[in-house]
């Protein structure tokens, strides 16, 4: 008996004695400050256009993870190179030298992606889906959705504006992948 009420003073002190070095500065870890950004703030930005062909062809004609090089700026090849992986979920994918983008998902007629976090920039989770759905046996369309935080944005005008800067990117970029698509 006297040695469990013994063993058991021990552990009580050696308890106290960690309590006391944690508040103290000592070997226990301290909770880190309150996080500084902004409360999150997403917007989905869903976007679509018909097309006059089978869902296979359009997809077989942009829905290459770098046929993006192809249809997002008119008249010009953006440069797109697969840094890692054979196209499935995980692949990655560099835009125009600077933009990384990995696969998050993929399905017969679309994948997602996202934008992975840079060291010391804003983070604003940046995702992207593009899919092709069957209409019919001879048209199809394609939906893009951007989702993204901008509580970064000075205010509501400069999230607006943020906003509608991408919806019309994406816009002529859809615009883009129809032209492809048709032949024209």
């Amino acid at each position: 008996m006297k040695i469990a009420t013994l063993l058991a003073s021990a552990a009580v002190a050696v308890s106290l004695a960690g309590a006391a070095s944690a508040q103290q500065g000592g070997a226990a870890p301290a909770t880190p400050p309150a996080a500084t950004w902004p409360k999150a703030e997403y917007v989905s930005i869903p976007m679509e256009i018909a097309v006059n062909k089978p869902a296979a062809d359009v997809w077989a004609k942009v829905g290459g993870y770098c046929d993006i090089s192809k249809w997002i700026a008119a008249g010009r090849d953006v440069p797109c190179v697969i840094t890692s992986g054979k196209g499935e979920v995980g692949t990655v994918r560099t835009i125009a030298g600077r933009v990384v983008e990995v696969m998050t998902a993929k399905s017969e007629f679309g994948y997602g992606y996202a934008q992975p976090a840079v060291e010391g920039k804003w983070y604003d989770t940046y995702h992207g889906f593009l899919e092709v759905r069957p209409v019919n046996a001879t048209s199809s369309k394609i939906v893009y959705t951007l989702m993204l935080d901008v509580a970064n944005k000075a205010d509501q005008a400069a999230k607006d504006a943020d906003v509608a800067g991408r919806r019309k990117q994406f816009e002529a970029a859809l615009a883009n992948m129809k032209k492809i698509a048709e032949g024209g």
